[in-house]
């Protein structure tokens, strides 16, 4: 069977020390910058190497997390921290951002890039599509089953990595914007504050309807290595070492052993979680039971005696990369000593002359004695092979010199990268772009029910899955039609790809596209491809990216602001979002569910509350929740400001016939909507 990678969280050397003496295969370690856990302890360049150096040294790998999204402005920090990962020998680089991602794979092609989470991957279109473009392996979103997993497995040769343990968010990484638009702290910049785990109330639910307990498939080990899973991920950078430690020790005794002993059981359950364990996701048994928060007896389960415990279990170096010895001594000669590891092989000699015994000989027995003392390195003696004269003498002190300089020599082999250092390209932005045509009108709908004010929009996109009568009504009404391709495609990829087919013969051939995975099928059928906000696209590499894959536009992400969209280059068009509630979070797990009811009792539209009573609608499609803001997004007066742009989006996502057309028409006039309104985060922008 597929023996997978443990891979180890590193918020700072005393968590990958605890990782890599309790058996961790791999390590995944952030900067202090563009690292999804800003908050971590993380490391500088220097520690960087250092902590390189000790993975390999032990026979770990070492990978960076470059996960968030970039600036412009970023793009020459962000190059020289991934070359600088490069040129220590960094194994891989995890990465979000498009722009990014496609300048490294050009410029490093020998460094293996790892597609995020934050990329939010979880079809087999999505991952054939990073494939493609040269990524090995790819992090799948939290939220799949194990048939959803084996069937990318099945579809697609790239290696997979799979979160096996620890927090889990309530969104569908890369597609949460709560703590930005609430705070202007960016989750998908690393800076998220976590407001899902306040409290927020669902009539007759929980008081915390937005916090899921902590994700554990450890049981589920062998079925994952079973369909070929490469890499068991554990979440919990900003965790303390005990429960990294005690994390892997439990995924290593169920690879190693086939089952986790009571006391490392015990050790996992106290040292952190929230409520308790769910393997909901995994196994399809989404509901009610997966949500949890963090309670007083959560808390003070890792007690003191608990974690020195799991200290006391990883505080000695584990002696774990097997060596073999060569020792020979001749009369008259300089004995030495060859050490190898299978991957490097080592040979010294000594400059003290072997002389014949005048008294006591130098056994075998103490000559294997002295040279298997290898205590406080990672090496552990498998074999020794002796080839000595009879009646010889030699000191002990040569013996011992001999064998912790040729595992020194050993060490420095095994850290070494064997890479011709590189330097990183200069990133420059051209001339900032300008449209060619005045700003255009667009509207996205959650329906069928477009009025017919909405006939002299550039483009109305309805959702994928509107029935087929309903779509040849409106191609018949006049409208220019297209297609939304859900962010969310989970186990859907076919029901895709057939909707996409009846939509062609109808004749709509534009496609809205806010997901990886939706860009083959669209593309392959010859829909014309406009990329959404949920492509997350903030810089001109991402751009210019998009217009290389033949996108014929693009929605700019929320979270730009409008200094930094006037400055953007490139050739494709572009547009942003002006008005709708915007979508916060796209969650599988339905909020609704914490009324244990199930979905025949919900009408697929309900309100939570926050703390401070702000109302926050979520909508359901049956697969996939999105959860809207609070507050509708209004820039219908500041459309002057947007010169930089080709169009504008009107988002309708929860208003009827009468709202469409009264909201519509305050476009036209410029009027401001009733009631509050926010202006999002192009006048903000985000940390």
């Amino acid at each position: 069977m597929n023996k997978p990678e443990i891979l180890a969280p590193a918020g700072g050397m005393d968590s990958l020390t605890a990782a890599v003496r309790s058996g961790a295969d791999a390590v995944y370690l952030g900067a202090t910058c563009f690292s999804a856990r800003s908050s971590a302890q993380n490391f500088s360049e220097d520690e960087l190497k250092s902590a390189v150096d000790y993975c390999h040294l032990h026979g770990a790998k070492a990978y960076l997390t470059l996960n968030t999204l970039i600036f412009d402005s970023e793009m020459n920090s962000a190059l020289n921290l991934a070359f600088t990962a490069y040129n220590t020998g960094i194994d891989a680089l995890i990465i979000q951002d498009l722009g990014l991602a496609d300048i490294l794979r050009k410029e490093l092609p020998d460094l293996p890039l790892h597609a995020s989470t934050q990329m939010s991957v979880h079809s087999p279109e999505g991952a054939k599509f990073l494939r493609d473009l040269g990524f090995k392996r790819v992090v799948l979103s939290r939220e799949m089953t194990l048939e959803e997993i084996k069937a990318v497995k099945d579809a697609c040769p790239i290696e997979l990595e799979i979160f096996v343990h620890g927090a889990l968010c309530m969104s569908v990484s890369g597609q949460c914007y709560f703590s930005a638009m609430l705070g202007g702290r960016s989750g998908n910049r690393g800076k998220c504050a976590q407001p899902c785990r306040l409290p927020f109330k669902l009539a007759g639910g929980s008081d915390y309807a937005l916090s899921l307990k902590d994700n554990s498939l450890v049981d589920h080990l062998d079925k994952l290595a079973e369909i070929g899973v490469h890499s068991l991920k554990i979440e919990g950078r900003m965790k303390r070492p005990e429960y990294v430690a005690s994390t892997v020790k439990a995924c290593r005794e169920k690879l190693d052993f086939g089952f986790i002993t009571d006391g490392t059981k015990k050790a996992l359950e106290g040292v952190f979680s929230r409520t308790g364990f769910t393997d909901g996701y995994l196994t399809g048994h989404r509901g009610y039971d997966m949500f949890g928060y963090r309670r007083k007896e959560d808390v003070v389960s890792a007690t003191d005696k608990l974690l020195c415990e799991i200290e006391n279990s990883y505080r000695k170096e584990l002696s774990h990369i097997p060596v073999d010895l060569t020792f020979t001594a001749k009369l008259s000669e300089k004995p030495t000593l060859v050490i190898t590891c299978g991957e490097h092989k080592i040979a010294l000699q000594s400059e003290t002359l072997t002389e014949k015994a005048l008294n006591r000989p130098l056994s075998r027995e103490k000559i294997r004695e002295q040279l298997s003392k290898t205590g406080g390195t990672p090496y552990l003696v498998n074999s020794i092979t002796i080839d000595t004269d009879r009646d010889i003498s030699l000191p002990v002190s040569v013996l011992n010199e001999l064998r912790r300089n040729a595992l020194s020599r050993l060490s420095t082999e095994r850290c070494k990268t064997h890479r011709t250092e590189k330097k990183p390209p200069e990133y420059t932005v051209g001339k900032a772009y300008t449209p060619e045509k005045s700003l255009s009108k667009r509207a996205r709908f959650n329906d069928s029910d477009i009025p017919d004010c909405f006939k002299d929009f550039e483009l109305c996109f309805v959702p994928l899955f509107t029935k087929e009568q309903e779509l040849k009504r409106l191609v018949d009404e006049g409208f220019s039609l297209g297609v939304e391709i859900p962010r969310g495609l989970f186990s859907r990829e076919e029901k895709v790809k057939n909707a996409l087919k009846t939509a062609k013969e109808l004749g709509i051939t534009h496609a809205l596209v806010g997901n990886l995975g939706g860009i083959n099928p669209a593309k392959d059928l010859g829909f014309t491809l406009h990329g959404d906000f949920g492509l997350n696209i903030l810089n001109t590499a991402a751009i210019d990216f998009l217009e290389e894959t033949g996108f014929a536009d693009t929605t700019l992400s929320l979270e730009i602001s409008e200094p930094q969209a006037k400055k953007l280059s490139g050739k494709l068009p572009r547009g942003l979002v002006t008005y709708g509630y915007l979508p916060l979070m796209l969650t599988r797990n339905c909020p609704g569910n914490t009324r244990n009811e199930g979905c025949k009792s919900c009408n697929r539209r309900k309100i939570l509350q926050d703390r401070k009573g702000m109302s926050f609608i979520f909508t359901c499609d049956g697969n996939c929740t999105e959860i809207l803001n609070s507050a509708v997004l209004f820039l219908g007066d500041k459309l002057e400001t947007l010169s930089f742009a080709d169009f504008h989006m009107l988002r309708f996502s929860v208003e009827n016939s009468v709202e469409k057309v009264e909201n519509s028409r305050k476009y036209s006039s410029e009027h401001l909507i009733s009631g509050s309104f926010t202006r999002g985060l192009l006048t903000r922008g985000v940390k």
